[in-house]
């Protein structure tokens, strides 16, 4: 292959690894540049490594034929090539960013140094599998660790912390856990199942700086002046989409390198997936579009300039999350949890076994819903939803779908 035929894909996570192997059983293998020393894995599995269910090579994903270790430092768009940072250098025809997110660090007093960007022993980000090795190393019982932040990546880093017999305070600064995803109902039962397992929650509280001695984290200071003793911080404030080398060639980004529904950004030798792209406005930063998006590039890559059959044109995205262990919780999520006036709401709960489900219908079309604990109807309503077709009049046939059991 050329370089002016080559596809090089920046990163090995998801949607790199995605799109390089597909490209290869299409007959257009790509170059899959990835810079972490371990093999590509499935990063939504982190907190399952964390937690002891799975050792590290369990969430291993099949790597593509051609994988190379470097991590580069310039992209070179009138030359067309990368620059790595051991001096290398690759030429490349089409180049596709897969750069991923990064965590997001909070403003907290005393998390860095002056002039320094190591943070202090004991404080763990959560976004790698070195920071997860790096955190399961630290854990033992009876260690005390306090998780900022009560969204998706919180309330797994806590489970998995718990799990371990790790004594977890987790510290939610909105009003309820997962708020994004998750109402009111379905948030307790997700609070009441750490509590369950030992974990300490705080909900509209924030961690105001964290507090050292000898380099290391000693106990962290709330809003309110409180102050709580730990051995270990583990940020779990969100993720930014990694664009730094996009920028640095003068592509045109904003929350994300921006892309057009061929996923191509403002220069059209360069494409862009998964955690790093901005479609029509929205940077999704989850497993599904990602892969979505890596389908849909390989098949126009390969299928060459002719090929125009082939669009991407977002993703209706479900959440979901098990929370295993000696009790297990799964949840899912879709749409939009909170209706808007005028809309009807279908709610089941049975506080017994500890099951939730919620939907929310506008009109005569399913726009969202929520269920914890049993998700047998979850197909079926992620199905209806996706494909937005107007639901069958009466109520019954929805009562259905959410009961599974012929609406009884």
């Amino acid at each position: 292959m050329t370089s002016n035929t080559r596809v090089v894909v920046i990163g090995a996570g998801l949607a790199g690894v995605r799109l390089a192997r597909r490209l290869g059983e299409l007959g257009t293998p790509a170059l899959l540049v990835g810079e972490e020393e371990h093999p590509p894995y499935n990063r939504v599995l982190l907190a399952d490594v964390l937690a002891g269910r799975y050792p590290p090579e369990v969430i291993s994903l099949p790597a593509p034929e051609r994988l190379m270790r470097a991590r580069v430092t310039r992209i070179d768009r009138a030359g067309r090539e990368l620059h790595c940072s051991d001096g290398s250098v690759i030429a490349y025809g089409t180049l596709v960013l897969a750069t991923g997110s990064n965590p997001v660090l909070p403003p907290l007093r005393g998390l860095l140094a002056p002039g320094r960007t190591e943070l202090p022993e004991g404080v763990h980000a959560f976004r790698t599998m070195d920071d997860c090795l790096r955190l399961a190393g630290a854990v033992r019982e009876r260690v005390r660790a306090v998780v900022i932040g009560g969204g998706l990546l919180g309330v797994s880093a806590a489970r998995a912390l718990a799990a371990r017999g790790t004594q977890v305070v987790l510290a939610q600064q909105a009003e309820r856990l997962m708020e994004r995803q998750l109402d009111p109902g379905a948030s307790a039962l997700v609070r009441r199942h750490l509590t369950a397992l030992g974990v300490e929650v705080h909900t509209e509280t924030r961690v105001r700086g964290v507090r050292t001695r000898a380099g290391a984290v000693r106990s962290v200071e709330m809003a309110d002046g409180y102050s709580l003793d730990t051995d270990l911080v583990v940020p779990a404030c969100g993720v930014l989409p990694r664009v730094g080398l996009a920028r640095e060639a003068g592509l045109a980004v904003d929350s994300g390198v921006l892309v057009d529904d061929e996923l191509r950004t403002s220069d059209p030798d360069i494409r862009a997936i998964g955690d790093c792209a901005q479609h029509a406005g929205t940077v999704y930063g989850l497993a599904a579009p990602a892969l979505e998006q890596a389908g849909v590039l390989a098949e126009l890559l390969a299928g060459g300039a002719g090929d125009r059959t082939r669009r991407y044109s977002g993703t209706r995205s479900l959440t979901r999350l098990t929370l295993a262990g000696r009790d297990v919780l799964d949840l899912a999520a879709f749409g939009e949890p909170d209706p808007r006036p005028g809309d009807d709401v279908v709610r089941l709960a049975d506080a017994t076994r500890g099951t939730y489900r919620r939907v929310v219908v506008r009109k005569d079309r399913l726009v969202g819903g929520v269920l914890v604990g049993d998700l047998g109807t979850v197909g079926d309503l992620a199905r209806a939803w996706e494909g937005a077709e107007p639901l069958p009049t009466g109520g019954a046939p929805l009562l259905h779908l959410l009961t599974n059991d012929g609406g009884s």
